[in-house]
């Protein structure tokens, strides 16, 4: 739902990867941005409205994405494709992050644009603590960017999972992702990636921002 250019893009790439895509938007000039070796459906009217949904084959999705413009047409949309026609892949993009962050918790999987974007920049702006980089559907576990003091470095990821309670997921090393073990050193200039309960991403970040304490030795 929405041919803007998220809405399109999303089209494409998921018609090059051999799915079987249709695009529901009110505006018909709005589809002037597909391409024109774009095979899907292309539906005039609301995401939201059964009708188009069933024109765009809703009965038989996989999945559906709502990223209009519209922050309530797009819940309003997801909550309908899961809740009455009962597709469990549901994404909706949400503008308002506090509004994000209720309906993450009710288990409706969003992307909030602003706080997205923001966090972001300032990540790139001053790239001190923990960057969030995605939530689980309760929102109770963030799988974020954190930062090391430099004492930590020569340290095994075990020892910063027992200082923090977190799990390294994966680590950035000279550009390429890496699953580490518990084993594994950590080493200058790696980037570390970790699932946090959301609670204790403050205290989490605040730890590795220190050296190790004696008792962590």
């Amino acid at each position: 739902m929405g041919a803007g250019r998220v809405g399109t893009t999303l089209a494409e790439t998921l018609e090059s990867r051999g799915h079987s895509v249709a695009i529901i938007d009110q505006n018909p000039d709005a589809f002037r941005r597909l391409p024109e070796s774009f095979e899907g459906r292309r539906v005039t009217g609301m995401g939201f409205d059964r009708d188009a949904l069933a024109q765009a084959g809703i009965e038989d999705a996989y999945a559906f994405a709502a990223v209009s413009s519209g922050d309530n047409s797009n819940i309003i949309a997801a909550r309908v494709v899961r809740e009455t026609f009962g597709v469990e892949n549901v994404v909706a993009r949400i503008y308002d992050p506090a509004r994000a962050e209720i309906y993450q918790r009710l288990g409706i999987t969003t992307v909030a644009t602003v706080r997205w974007t923001a966090d972001q920049v300032l990540r790139r702006m001053m790239p001190v603590g923990a960057a969030s980089e995605f939530r689980d559907a309760s929102g109770s576990i963030t799988l974020c960017e954190l930062d090391l003091d430099a004492g930590w470095l020569g340290r095994q990821v075990r020892d910063v999972q027992t200082a923090t309670g977190a799990r390294v997921a994966f680590l950035s090393r000279f550009g390429d992702g890496y699953i580490p073990t518990p084993e594994d050193v950590l080493q200058e200039q790696d980037v570390l990636h970790a699932l946090v309960y959301t609670d204790a991403l403050e205290e989490t970040q605040r730890t590795l921002s220190r050296p190790p304490r004696p008792e962590e030795d």
